[in-house]
């Protein structure tokens, strides 16, 4: 552990195999922009008894306490870890990339700091064709995410650090880039960081007639970070989220009721400020996906797995979002957005994080 509590930078090795990004799609460069929280994460298999100490859960998703702090030198010393590129809106970038094959369609901003973990970040993010531009910070070190895995199922402990430092001097100097986007995604994660930057682009957004995309991440950002939620949901166009997400921004909004399909509609019946309708898209893990669009609720049937083949749920819905996305930045309706999201999570599942060890083969 070094003297600023990050993990120090041993016994295990980033793992990545991007394939060379190929011209395949008629997007214009820049046309996706995300702005996010990029931490490298450090991945284990671990037993209940140690989610036990750490009192973590199984499935979920938590911003580090002083009591974790000891977790990530205890998961170095004494695990086999693995490290890798991070944080879910830069992961979700990451995958649409892949997708799409075509070098710098996405451009992502994020702190970090000056470090060997910024260097890699930078490298793989680059090596997936993600344009990275990072805000750098000199005292903190970039952050970093537990993922610890028990039965397939992961359990995700943030260090944000650095990523927790987002200026919004480094946006406004740099905001060319978000004038050239046509479609904005950020994880509701950021609320923590820089709600006001998350607004100022979700303003240009709706001013200029554009697409901004938001998912609501963990539970307990609708518990903590509800002012600044609430103050962004009328700025989005497209919301994602999980079940046990949505079950909780309906208990904090009074909703009233358990049916799933019922908070999707209220969910999208939420103040909006431009007249397109808020198309919601909620994952059920295994379960159909619930899609709100046009007044309506359908179903969307996930891409069967066996127990067997599935290695990790980490980033998962980072990955459903990036399929997603790649298809809705080119202009695809729901049913090829949703058909690209079941893949991409599909391949996800089957790797270790949001791994990239072969080239798309989306059709």
């Amino acid at each position: 552990m070094s003297d600023s509590g990050e993990p120090v930078q041993k016994k295990a090795k980033v793992e990545e195999q991007s394939k060379p990004v190929e011209d395949c799609c008629e997007v214009a460069e820049g046309a996706l922009f995300g702005l996010g929280n990029p931490l490298l994460d450090i991945s284990t298999t671990v037993t209940k008894d140690f989610l036990d100490k750490y009192d973590l859960k199984a499935d979920n998703a938590i911003l580090a306490e002083d009591k974790h702090k000891p977790m990530y030198d205890e998961m170095v010393k004494n695990f086999d870890v693995q490290y890798t590129p991070g944080g879910a809106t830069q992961n979700s970038l990451r995958i649409a990339q892949w997708i799409l094959g075509k070098p710098n369609l996405a451009t992502f901003f994020g702190c970090v700091g000056k470090d060997e973990f910024a260097t890699t970040l930078l490298e793989k993010a680059k090596a997936s064709g993600v344009n990275v531009n990072y805000d750098e910070n000199e005292k903190e070190a970039t952050g970093t995410c537990a993922v610890l895995i028990t039965d397939n199922l992961r359990s995700l402990c943030a260090n944000l650090a650095a990523a927790n430092c987002y200026t919004t001097k480094h946006l406004d100097k740099n905001w060319d880039q978000v004038e050239r986007a046509s479609f904005f995604y950020s994880a509701g994660f950021h609320l923590t960081v820089n709600p006001d930057a998350m607004l100022k682009i979700a303003q240009h957004s709706y001013d200029e007639k554009k697409t901004y995309c938001f998912n609501l991440s963990a539970p307990f950002l609708s518990q903590f970070f509800k002012e600044p939620l609430l103050k962004l949901l009328p700025y989005v166009d497209y919301l994602f989220g999980n079940e046990t997400e949505a079950h909780e921004f309906s208990k904090q909004q009074n909703y009233g009721t358990e049916d799933l399909k019922e908070i999707v509609k209220k969910i999208s019946e939420e103040e909006k400020k431009s007249e397109k309708t808020r198309i919601v898209v909620i994952t059920q893990g295994s379960d159909p996906t619930l899609v709100y669009k046009d007044g309506e609720v359908k179903e969307f049937p996930v891409i069967p797995i066996k127990e067997e083949d599935i290695v990790d749920t980490n980033g998962a819905g980072d990955a459903f979002v990036g399929g997603f996305l790649a298809q809705l930045i080119q202009g695809k309706d729901i049913e090829d957005c949703i058909k690209c999201a079941n893949y991409t999570a599909n391949y996800c599942i089957r790797q270790s994080g949001t791994l990239i060890n072969d080239k798309a083969d989306f059709k």
